[in-house]
């Protein structure tokens, strides 16, 4: 089986990221404590677990007899030897914000009970910690001075699949048939880099490669029954400056919210290729609420911008990179032309250095508002990172609001599933009425299967788990 996908490449294992690209193949090389399933998780790795009232200690009981794909135990010291590594100080980075594990592993004590079972006990309590163990990859220790020497082709894991080959254009990994948790259904996996999105298009055709992701929403559709669309739960937003200027005024942040017509932003900038966001989460989120507080209303936007001041206008700056979202200054330009009908004028400074652009949203370095996406599938991991005033992480842009930090803490140390999700959705609420950011859509994207497969759904992720594909040999590479 060959996938063709517009980015390839690997890193370091132990290094938060969001590339799905890259996610699908570290998931099929290495096993997690956890897997995903809808908006929970279950055993994988670890066959069972226990959490103590407090949130802060987690025993877990491991798969016995795993080994890695070079022959090592993968066992409880191997398990916690990855927990501290991730919990480095160099370690966790993604673009712009670094040590993004030690936030939550820092200072844990870890103690290996036996060779199946280990304690780690939290600095601080988080009842989510799952999110984060979800992608908390266990490496073989083996590989971690080739990894540590920067070198990216060692790739030691206990997954499902063996990598056997790495170039620049071509990842192929083959199946470990003894694997735990089953036999997938494809023997082998290349991962084939191809850039041009109607050239995925036209291997999938062709039968020259069996899946296709990345594809353009409306050229997709002559792909019939081996066409499937699913949501992005990656928050399409413009980060908004609270700290300072026009926007530390709540009332002034509600009006912008108000003042946006996120269907027509759709249409015209997505064509139609997303689904309005409502909430600081998308609906694929854990906790994720319902509510009205996102919808348009301009009569009610223009009352508020009069009440702070602002009845002859107001004009905002905006910083905007040209990329991450690829349609930012096309977003943009449309934003303006909404809001100029409640008396907002934009004025836009252009970025073309992306990572530079990360690093000054960073540094809180921002004018009134900024064009972002928010990518971690933990409610808790946004809630903590993005909105705590008192956490001050590395996309928090100087908002506070005391009953949301209060929701905040009796999430994290609720232990039972259905309790903090009730936290959460009431975060949700006070978050329409009183908005952090300006949340606008989900992406809709498009990934092509060889072959008729009704029954496939892509994960709430959106990562293309490659272990539970189904069987695509029913059209062979033509190549």
């Amino acid at each position: 089986m060959i996938i063709a996908q517009p980015r390839l490449g690997l890193h370091d294992p132990h290094d938060c990221t969001d590339a799905t690209d890259e996610l699908t193949i570290l998931h099929a090389v290495y096993d997690t404590l956890v897997r995903r399933v809808g908006q929970d998780f279950v055993p994988h790795l670890a066959q069972s677990w226990e959490v103590s009232t407090d949130a802060r200690q987690w025993t877990f009981h491991l798969q016995p007899d795993v080994a890695f794909h070079d022959g090592t135990p993968c066992d409880a010291d191997a398990v916690a030897a990855c927990l501290v590594r991730m919990a480095r100080e160099d370690k966790g980075y993604t673009l712009g914000a670094p040590a993004v594990w030690r936030q939550f592993l820092g200072g844990a004590q870890i103690e290996v009970v036996d060779g199946s079972t280990l304690t780690l006990t939290l600095a601080e309590p988080m009842a989510d910690l799952l999110d984060v163990l979800e992608q908390g990859f266990i490496v073989a220790p083996s590989a971690f001075a080739a990894l540590d020497a920067n070198d990216y082709d060692v790739q030691i894991g206990s997954g499902p699949y063996r990598l056997t080959k790495v170039s620049k254009t071509r990842i192929t990994a083959e199946r470990i048939d003894d694997h735990f948790a089953g036999s997938p259904a494809n023997g082998r996996v290349t991962w084939q880099l191809e850039v041009d999105p109607e050239k995925r298009l036209d291997l999938l055709q062709q039968g020259k490669v069996q899946a296709a992701i990345g594809l353009d929403f409306e050229k997709s559709r002559r792909l019939g029954a081996m066409r499937h669309v699913f949501l992005s739960p990656v928050a399409i937003i413009y980060l908004l400056n609270a700290a300072r200027g026009p926007l530390a005024d709540a009332d002034v942040r509600l009006a912008l919210s108000l003042a946006v017509d996120r269907e027509a932003l759709i249409a015209t900038v997505m064509q139609g290729a997303a689904r309005p966001l409502r909430g600081f989460v998308s609906p694929n989120h854990f906790g994720a609420g319902q509510g009205d507080g996102m919808r348009m209303d301009r009569a009610r936007a223009k009352t508020l911008l009069a009440g702070a001041g602002y009845a002859d206008g107001l004009t905002l700056r905006v910083d905007c990179p040209t990329r991450l979202p690829d349609e930012a200054e096309r977003l943009t330009a449309a934003l303006g032309e909404q809001l100029a009908q409640v008396g907002i004028k934009l004025d836009v400074f252009i970025h073309p250095e992306r990572e530079e652009y990360a690093h000054m949203v960073r540094r809180k370095e921002i004018r009134d508002l900024c064009v972002f996406d928010s990518s971690p599938m933990s409610t808790y991991r946004v809630l903590f990172e993005k909105i705590d005033s008192r956490v001050a992480g590395s996309w928090w842009q100087g908002y506070a609001n005391p009953k949301v930090e209060a929701l905040i803490d009796a999430g994290r140390v609720s232990t039972d599933r259905g309790t903090r999700a009730d936290i959460w959705r009431e975060a949700y609420a006070l978050l329409q009425e009183d908005p952090a950011w300006l949340t606008l859509y989900n992406p809709l994207r498009v990934i092509g299967l060889a072959g008729n497969h009704p029954e496939f759904e892509m994960p709430a992720d959106g990562v293309i788990d490659v272990a539970r594909l189904p069987d695509l040999s029913e059209v062979r590479d033509a190549g």
